[in-house]
């Protein structure tokens, strides 16, 4: 599967009173790391490939970490971001994030491709993954 990594800085603004990043700023960068990973893989920003796939988003569904070795400010690290799995209209995201070379958090998110209801324009309706984005996501 493809991986995309970026290197993240830790702002003064991530952390806590007890200067370690607030766990709830990680969750925002996977989120930000995920919108890349599609980026790397569909040559496209997210709201680009949302338009194009005429598609509302990929709502997170579950979600979880595993915190291993805390980051403060200034630290740089790094995220791995990869396709776990992908199913017919749900995938599982897996977010590796390496401080020094170190494994400092595991985390998943599992996510749904989704467009609105033509029931009920006002819902979000899980939608089948276009095989382009299949392939997009799984190549090495």
């Amino acid at each position: 599967m493809l991986v995309n990594r970026r290197n993240v800085e830790i702002e003064w603004g991530d952390c806590d009173a007890a200067g370690i990043v607030f766990y709830p700023r990680y969750f925002a960068m996977f989120d930000a790391s995920t919108a890349y990973l599609f980026e790397a893989a569909l040559g496209m920003k997210k709201i680009a490939w949302t338009k194009a796939f005429g598609i509302v988003g990929i709502p997170m569904v579950d979600t979880g970490a595993k915190f291993i070795i805390p980051s403060s400010y200034g630290d740089v690290i790094t995220i791995e971001t990869s396709a776990a799995e992908i199913r017919r209209s749900s995938f599982d995201i897996r977010h590796r994030v390496l401080k020094d070379g170190q494994l400092a958090i595991e985390a998943h998110e599992t996510r749904v491709w989704t467009g609105r209801d033509p029931a009920d324009p006002n819902r979000i309706k899980s939608m089948p993954i276009p095989p382009q984005v299949v392939a997009a996501l799984s190549r090495e």
